[in-house]
């Protein structure tokens, strides 16, 4: 099976651990201003014309999970989504009712992003994900709409992982605002940039379909008041 060779670094004990951006580097030790951009409600607070709660009210099949992705991990936060719907279907459950929500956290954020910020901000190099192709620091979003043939397996073949083929079979998205939040804005402070203007250029590139959520934790919760059973993708 082709890999996305990603191998999370940072400890996450200490939450951020160390963030790359070019040449510098940003420790949790100086994260106290974008932790204080999160602490800042006027900043923090979600859109008022947005109603994520409204979102998990989609979640009404027969079997229903949520997959909680808090690091890269290869092709895993994907791979599981779409195995959970070809065994419910192989034991006579259809995908289109069955619920798979994936929940994009923490140093996972950048899979709900678009190829652009990948590339601008050296995504890759931050959060450590090489491009099998390229053998380097990722300047692309590998996961969304991936060409036939980028991820297969021996013996079976080409395998739909790709977010949108999985958001085709009915597959549920959503990214964590609070983590964007901070992120952006350890960004921001090692190339001396707004703090609202990084974060309104990440919110402007994440994926169709994909639903920004207060936190990561917070959609945990949600998703598993509307009964779906607890995945930890590692």
């Amino acid at each position: 099976m082709q890999l996305n060779n990603s191998k999370p670094t940072t400890d996450r004990r200490g939450f951020l651990g160390t963030l790359a951006l070019g040449a510098g580097a940003v420790s949790i030790a100086s994260l106290s201003v974008p932790l204080q951009v999160v602490a800042a409600s006027e900043k923090f607070s979600f859109p008022a014309d947005e109603d994520p709660d409204a979102w998990f009210n989609k979640i009404t099949g027969k079997h229903r999970i949520v997959f909680d992705v808090t690091a890269p991990h290869e092709i895993f936060p994907f791979a599981w989504p779409r195995v959970f719907m070809i065994t419910n279907t192989m034991t006579g459950t259809p995908e289109k009712s069955c619920n798979e929500v994936i929940i994009l956290r923490h140093e996972a954020i950048p899979y709900a992003l678009e190829d652009r910020l990948w590339a601008k901000y050296k995504m890759g190099e931050m959060f450590k994900i090489t491009d099998p192709a390229t053998k380097e620091p990722s300047v692309r979003n590998m996961f969304w709409k991936p060409k036939p043939g980028d991820f297969s397996v021996p013996g079976i073949g080409n395998v739909q992982i790709g977010i949108n083929e999985l958001q085709e079979s009915g597959a549920m998205f959503c990214v964590c605002n609070m983590a964007i939040t901070v992120f952006s804005a350890a960004i921001a402070q090692a190339s001396n940039a707004d703090a609202g203007e990084v974060k309104n250029d990440f919110l402007s590139g994440v994926l169709p379909g994909v639903q920004v959520v207060p936190s990561g934790v917070w959609a945990v919760g949600r998703a598993q008041e509307h009964g779906c059973a607890y995945c930890f993708v590692a």
